[in-house]
């Protein structure tokens, strides 16, 4: 009870913060609380801040989709297969109320594809006909829906690689989708108070000298 309490006072508390324009600030500090974060509690505390923003802000998408990109990161801290996926299923969760504010965005979708790609890797030789299919079905509608977000073909890429090397070989097409994302990130104008997704450039850089020696 005294749990529920404090979380309906944390909500308001937010929302009235947000009604006087703060949303971007606070936006601007849990973001990177949410990247730099290097163990579990200090994780789960920087995704509950933005599930919270997300709760009082009812009409912006963002917290949501960095809500669930932390539950991915603390999927890829945990042990257990059970926590794997319960934090997975979180990350969803997150990514369809995302989609109830902004149906049909790629971002969101590539976010999606990311979930069903890392589901696979926690037991791939039972989930990897069921999920490879999602998460290449979900970066191709990303990539569908807009042709220059490089986040998504960074994860195509990587999808591709991964598949390619399970089939015995080959990069399946992965360093043509690495160059791709590479030129769009370049091409990007940088603007540090945006809030919008702007991560990607060094994994695309690390797979191309990884992954593309040739």
């Amino acid at each position: 009870m005294k749990k529920t309490v404090l979380t309906v006072i944390g909500v308001l508390c937010a929302a009235m913060l947000f009604a006087n324009g703060q949303f971007e600030k606070a936006m601007a500090k849990s973001i990177p609380a949410m990247y730099s974060a290097s163990d579990r509690e200090t994780l789960i505390g920087a995704v509950n801040q933005l599930t919270r923003i997300g709760d009082a802000e009812a009409n912006r998408w963002e917290p949501y989709y960095y809500a669930a990109f932390g539950y991915i990161r603390l999927m890829t801290m945990s042990e257990s297969n059970e926590d794997k996926d319960k934090y997975l299923d979180q990350a969803l969760a997150a990514i369809e109320k995302g989609e109830t504010i902004k149906p049909n965005d790629s971002e969101l979708e590539s976010m999606r594809g990311y979930v069903h790609m890392m589901r696979l890797t926690v037991d791939p030789a039972t989930r990897g006909m069921q999920y490879s299919g999602l998460a290449f079905g979900s970066f191709q509608k990303a990539i569908s829906l807009n042709p220059k977000n490089g986040r998504a073909h960074f994860l195509l890429g990587r999808m591709q690689f991964g598949s390619a090397q399970f089939m015995g070989g080959g990069d399946g097409g992965a360093c043509e989708s690495f160059a791709k994302a590479k030129a769009i990130f370049e091409s990007e104008e940088k603007d540090e108070r945006s809030i919008a997704p702007s991560w990607g450039l060094n994994g695309t850089l690390e797979a191309i000298k990884e992954m593309c020696k040739g």
